[in-house]
């Protein structure tokens, strides 16, 4: 089985289809004909067994009990085949067609009880020269014999194989049919398939531009497909703008300080130093790399939020309380510059511990590299079903047109190039947050932008720079079910 079921999935699809098509169209017919054949089968037989009846009544008032008939003439006028048998099989009295030969063996006779039998002697096929439908039955004068009465299923067996025949004919005929109009149908079907798998091609091999041709006027399995590889087109095609400009603006970020390594090391070998100089070099030369080193972290982070969210929830009041209590105790001279706010209760958020310490870690780093103390944390709970985490600085704050594009990789405003950092940290706050269904908006003097998921929740902060990080808060099945996950 396993066998004819590996050589049946070699088939063309078309050519399966069409086959089972037929398959099913030939067990309906088979169905349909053996149904129709029996019910004119029996209603023939039907016809059959009444004149028997009705002649073998007769004749049983005839029968004496030593198996001979008392008036010949009427027994003749039944139009009937009749034989009287004793229990050897031996013919005591006959008449109509029948001879002195026994119609029946003795292995019938023994089989009749007190209520009648019916059964067919002579092939139906191929054609039997005398086929007879007989009726058996004990006789009346006498148990021990047996009337035999009996008519010939000449024009009952011509009917059943002409019936047959037509039904032969028929089914072969329904089939050829079928199997053409399958056929039609199952190239209809799938000649679009045909169509969308060379165009697929066509777009693999390197026309990336193209998409498939799906008709607009029709809406089915075939057209939704074709416009769900549209879109995954469209995303794919997408991705790999993002990537090849990720991979350019990288390129371009990493070339000026491999430059100046490379500019720092030759200007250093072009004639000897003292080994303070030496030490001044490198001591140099190891801030450079501690930047590249830095900026190589930041856009790992950014590829690996760009791959995907990892599961989970935390606690945004525990993480936010973690991350400034660790910042104090690394910079105490820095920590009378940071105030914060938390509610007394926990703020479950539908991202992971490690992802909200990221957001919060890269916003408190472009406060202090870009803006000025004192810095203010907020979190709390503004309407139901919402977290909100904001970080204001008194700083000079974002120009109105960088706010919309700020959270692009390596976008910086032209005064802020001068200051360490690489411009990824709003780009990795912005996918972590949009992969958490969450919104992040960055506001200045009356000026905002809304990046991710928009929130039901309103500005109420001041004309300082603020940025602010909007999270859902998941219902406790939602919690239950990612505690599980």
């Amino acid at each position: 089985m396993s066998l004819l079921r590996a050589r049946l999935s070699r088939l063309p699809l078309r050519v399966r289809l069409v086959a089972g098509f037929s398959a099913a169209t030939l067990v309906v017919l088979l169905a349909a004909g053996t149904f129709v054949y029996w019910r004119v089968a029996y209603a023939l037989d039907r016809g059959l067994d009444t004149e028997l009846a009705q002649a073998g009544q007769t004749l049983d008032q005839l029968v004496e009990a030593d198996g001979t008939v008392s008036d010949p003439s009427a027994a003749e006028a039944t139009g009937v085949a009749w034989q009287v048998l004793d229990a050897d099989g031996v013919v005591l009295a006959h008449g109509g067609p029948a001879r002195t030969a026994a119609l029946v063996g003795t292995g019938q006779l023994e089989r009749v009880g007190a209520t009648p039998r019916t059964v067919n002697v002579g092939d139906f096929l191929p054609v039997s020269d005398k086929p007879y439908r007989l009726r058996l039955l004990r006789t009346s004068a006498s148990p021990d014999h047996v009337l035999v009465v009996g008519v010939r299923r000449d024009h009952r067996d011509e009917a059943l194989r002409e019936l047959l025949l037509q039904l032969t004919l028929a089914g072969i005929g329904a089939l050829v049919i079928t199997g053409l109009v399958g056929d039609r149908l199952a190239r209809a079907a799938l000649s679009p398939v045909e169509r969308y798998r060379r165009r697929a091609a066509a777009i693999a091999a390197g026309n990336a531009e193209l998409r498939l041709d799906v008709p607009p006027q029709r809406d089915d399995e075939i057209t939704r497909l074709g416009h769900t590889f549209n879109d995954m087109l469209s995303t794919l095609e997408g991705a790999l703008d993002r990537e090849r400009q990720f991979v350019s603006e990288a390129s371009h970020e990493l070339r000026t300080p491999i430059t100046l390594l490379t500019s720092r090391i030759q200007l250093a070998l072009r004639r000897p130093r003292t080994q303070a100089e030496h030490e001044h070099i490198l001591t140099e030369l190891m801030i450079d790399l501690d930047r590249l080193a830095r900026l190589a972290e930041q856009l790992l982070q950014v590829g690996g939020a760009d791959g995907g969210h990892a599961q989970g929830s935390c606690d945004l009041v525990t993480v936010t309380s973690r991350v400034i209590d660790q910042r104090r105790l690394a910079e105490p001279a820095q920590a009378g510059t940071v105030t914060v706010t938390l509610p007394s209760t926990e703020l479950a958020v539908p991202t992971a511990d490690f992802e909200a310490e990221r957001v919060l870690t890269n916003l408190l780093d472009n406060a202090a590299t870009h803006g000025d103390p004192p810095f203010e944390v907020t979190v709390d709970e503004p309407v139901p079903g919402w977290a909100r985490l904001t970080v204001t600085d008194a700083g000079r704050g974002m120009p109105p047109a960088l706010l919309d594009g700020a959270t692009q990789r390596f976008a910086r405003a032209d005064e802020a190039r001068t200051r360490p950092g690489s411009g990824l940290g709003l780009a990795l706050v912005e996918a972590l947050v949009t992969q958490a269904g969450g919104e992040l908006r960055l506001c200045h003097d009356g000026h905002h932008a809304s990046h991710g998921q928009p929130a039901p929740v309103e500005c109420t902060h001041g004309a300082a720079m603020t940025v602010t990080v909007l999270l859902p808060t998941p219902g406790p099945q939602d919690l239950l079910r990612s505690s599980r996950e």
